[in-house]
């Protein structure tokens, strides 16, 4: 692999690592501290939203983010040839 495809390799890491965190800060932070009273207004099974993010919705969210944060790489890593076999 060749030092300019290594550099384009890992700034795509960083970034799909980015946008993971930033979409995990916004569910976790966001959605369960900052925005709780709006969120609150809305019920899901009779629970309020707001409450709901901060105890069960950024759980579920970080879970998904690891799998889909494993696929991604997996997908990147076959496009720049670096999969394990």
């Amino acid at each position: 692999m060749s030092d300019k495809s290594m550099a384009a390799y890992w700034k795509a890491n960083l970034r799909l690592l980015a946008i993971c965190l930033v979409i995990w800060f916004i569910v976790s932070y966001g959605f369960g501290i900052l925005l709780v009273g709006p969120l609150n207004s809305i019920s899901i099974a009779g629970y309020p939203l707001g409450f709901w993010f901060a105890q069960q919705g950024s759980i579920y969210t970080f879970v998904a983010l690891i799998f889909f944060y494993a696929w991604r790489m997996n997908k990147l890593d076959r496009e720049f040839g670096v999969q394990e076999d």
